[in-house]
């Protein structure tokens, strides 16, 4: 959808468009009015803004011929009319009357038409028309909630909203027409692109100007050149010279000049490209953002309605509603601020009774708030219920992750974590609001996608507190930049524990696997282009490494790179749909230079390096002058487990191993590659090992090549055969362990790394 509605230009849309958005914005006038009004703020100004929104509903609703729309609008503004004059009270039971028809009327305003609606709308009228018949001083009792209403889904962040319109004269919706937010994601998102382009080019400039400033230097040195050699004709005392001296002095003497002016007007170019892109990108992001209260404006009734629903009286309390959040991330934490309002109603908040046994308010309070803090979006959610007690948290995990003297050794802080994984949960019986393990392990996945961190806290008796700390947006990221295998790749600096320089040297191993001291706790490391699958032949070219930390606990890794770049703040680009969800990678870039990168999904990446480690592959970073001399070993058996157990145990060891099903197999290998060992069976389909050591002992290319057979065939006899066919060794499988394997391979070529010459 066009922006033509940034100019006032509303003709995309239909009329029927306009009035569905001016009735979505004046229904949250009226329930943000009505829930206050319940709470007993009798303010003659909200009364006046419901009446006029309302009024303007049923002006909108004329326009479009939508009559029923018209005909609840009018009923409602009967009631708030009478409300102003003292006539009647808004109190709860008039409350839910008013809500529930707010609802319908939202229904009949998305629908395509009134048919068959006649018998609902006249019942809210006649309900409506009930609230006037009644004296003003005697409240009605609330409406009871037969079940649980499912959660209002976060609605999409829209504009803030506009006036309502004058009581006496009619809107068509045109003045007061919020923009949906999905057009403004959508253009912004080309428009982002754009500005990051041109900033780039804009920053293209500055090398030439650069250039010329060398320029410069380089002519100031010729004209004077050139002013020495004129000295010299002119004490040579030569005629002809002179004049030919004369005439190049007067052609050269404007060149420094034009050159000054030149390199003037190109730096006023680039400064002034430099700051409207700049400008350009500032303006394209503030577009994405909206005010956080514009986009949770339902979630005070939906606390409400959930609230009643269960027994309790809830209210919810938004604090920061101008704090400035990108539509996007508050889209993406629609599901994880229900579901903490949801637990927060359901585990949090007590009955009325109880609480006023305690001696607090009988209205259970829900505080969801929004700040900036030091770069980054801070949202929380707390509530002033029973709280969480931690002896129930290390009961429960000792009852289902831990052992009870592991969980009797947990911290707080340890302990609320346990809140945040799957299948977790302290309530005994589930119900169709929590208890099923699955609300707070959602929180912490859709937070980890977006960088972010969330952490809970809790206080017995007094409540609990949920804080989530987001990056401010996710279109410009700050990244730190770093090179693999000759190519430039990005990583969320929200992601990156640790930079680190090291020596080789304090590199330790460890069951093949290389790892160093950080902190006294063993770091282990891992070859970045390994792990992407890249082909790095330079290896490491110096006995420093370049580690980046990322990850914890148990999945926490340096990340061998070949050279950090430093940080950059990048304007974050998807990747073509056509694409789908490339392994490891999360968007696209351009950097400062205008070089593409691409950004890193660190938690793909370390699932990645926890998968490729338990199926034996070594992913330790080899020395530059080792690169491309790891020594190379084929397993040749029929056996999938046989295969799989040799595969592991040396490639966990360094080696680089390939396998083959049967000699055939193993053969074709051996005439495409080079290797350094075979290692085969005996009784094989199609070819048998010493079939296949006799083809490699008649090939004038693979004679020398060293063959180690397994078998478990152990009789003297058939060791005899298999040494007079060539092997250098033979191993019976029956008997031989780990260490008896890696012996006789060390002894026949050595350790998986060249060591120099060999």
């Amino acid at each position: 959808m066009s922006l033509d509605h940034m100019s006032g230009d509303l003709s995309s849309f239909s009329m029927l468009d306009l009035f569905r958005m001016e009735a979505g914005e004046q229904a949250r006038v009226l329930t943000d009015g009505l829930l206050q009004l319940e709470r007993g703020a009798a303010d003659p100004v909200l009364l006046e803004a419901m009446m006029r929104a309302a009024h303007s509903i049923k002006g909108a609703a004329a326009i479009v011929d939508r009559q029923a729309v018209v005909g609840l609008a009018h009923a409602m503004e009967d009631v708030f009319v009478a409300a102003q004059q003292g006539r009647t009270t808004v109190d709860a039971g008039a409350a839910d009357t008013l809500l529930d028809s707010v609802d319908l009327m939202q229904r009949l305003a998305g629908a395509d038409d009134d048919a068959g609606t006649d018998a609902a709308v006249q019942a809210r009228i006649d309900a409506l028309a009930a609230l006037l018949a009644r004296p003003a001083a005697a409240p009605a009792a609330p409406a009871p909630v037969a079940a649980a209403p499912g959660p209002a889904a976060l609605p999409q962040p829209e504009a803030p909203a506009a006036a309502p319109a004058p009581a006496d004269k009619p809107s068509t919706g045109a003045e007061a027409a919020p923009v949906p937010a999905s057009a403004l994601v959508a253009a912004s998102d080309e428009l982002l692109t754009l500005a990051s382009q041109a900033r780039v080019h804009a920053g293209q400039l500055r090398p030439w100007l650069d250039f010329m400033q060398r320029y410069k230097r380089q002519q100031r040195s010729v004209l004077g050149a050139l002013d020495q050699l004129h000295e010299a004709i002119v004490a040579a005392n030569d005629p002809r010279l002179l004049e030919l001296a004369l005439a190049l002095r007067e052609r050269v003497q404007p060149l420094p000049g034009f050159l000054l002016r030149s390199i003037r007007d190109a730096e006023n170019y680039e400064r002034q490209a430099s700051n409207v892109s700049a400008r350009l990108a500032d303006e394209v992001l503030a577009l994405r953002m909206c005010r956080f209260g514009d986009g949770v404006h339902g979630l005070p009734r939906m606390v409400r309605d959930l609230g009643r629903s269960l027994g309790k009286d809830a209210q919810l309390v938004i604090e920061g509603s101008a704090t400035l959040v990108e539509r996007a991330v508050l889209a993406r934490m629609e599901a994880p601020l229900n579901q903490l309002l949801r637990n927060a109603i359901d585990h949090g908040l007590e009955t009325p009774a109880e609480r006023s046994a305690a001696g607090k308010p009988a209205t259970g309070t829900i505080v969801l708030s929004a700040r900036h803090r030091g770069g980054m979006l801070v949202m929380e959610v707390r509530d002033d219920g029973r709280g969480v007690d931690p002896e129930r948290i290390r009961q429960a995990a000792a009852r289902r992750t831990a052992t009870p003297a592991i969980a009797a050794e947990l911290s707080l802080d340890e302990l609320m974590e346990f809140l945040f994984l799957p299948g977790f949960s302290l309530k005994e019986t589930p119900n169709a609001i929590s208890g099923r393990g699955v609300g707070m392990d959602v929180v912490h996945e859709a937070v980890q996608r977006q960088n972010g961190t969330v952490r809970a806290e809790s206080t017995p008796g007094a409540g609990f507190r949920t804080l989530i700390t987001l990056p401010l947006t996710q279109s410009v990221m700050r990244a730190l930049v770093v090179e693999v295998a000759g190519e430039a790749y990005a990583m969320p600096i929200t992601r990156v524990e640790h930079v680190l320089r090291l020596q080789r040297s304090e590199a330790r191993t460890l069951s093949g696997r290389e790892y160093v001291d950080l902190d006294g706790v063993h770091l282990g490391l891992v070859a970045a282009s390994q792990v992407l699958e890249l082909d790095d032949a330079a290896g490491t070219r110096d006995d420093t490494l370049s580690v980046v930390v990322v990850g914890a606990g148990a999945e926490r890794y340096g990340l061998v790179v070949d050279a950090i770049v430093g940080e950059q703040s990048l304007t974050v680009q998807p990747l073509e749909p056509v694409f789908g969800k490339l392994r490891d990678i999360a968007a696209g870039a351009l950097l400062e230079d205008g070089a593409p990168v691409l950004i890193i999904d660190v938690p793909d990446l370390l699932v990645s390096i926890g998968r490729l480690l338990d199926q034996g592959a070594s992913l330790q970073p080899a020395r530059a002058a080792e690169a491309g001399s790891v020594r190379r070993v084929l397993v040749v058996d029929d056996s999938l487990t046989v295969r799989e157990m040799q595969r592991k145990l040396l490639a966990g060891h360094g080696y680089r191993v390939e396998v083959a099903l049967d000699g055939i197999d193993g053969w074709n290998n051996l005439r495409a590659g080079e290797y350094d060992l075979v290692i085969t069976d005996i009784d094989m389909p199609r070819l048998d090992g010493i079939g296949l050591l006799e083809r490699i002992r008649h090939d004038p290319r693979l004679q020398r090549l060293p063959v180690m057979i397994v078998s478990y065939k152990d009789r003297p006899e058939d060791r005899a055969r298999g040494m007079e066919a060539g092997a250098d060794y033979y191993l019976a499988k029956g008997s031989f362990h780990d260490a008896t394997l890696l012996e006789a391979v060390l002894d026949l070529i050595g350790p998986a790394y060249h060591r120099g010459t060999s």
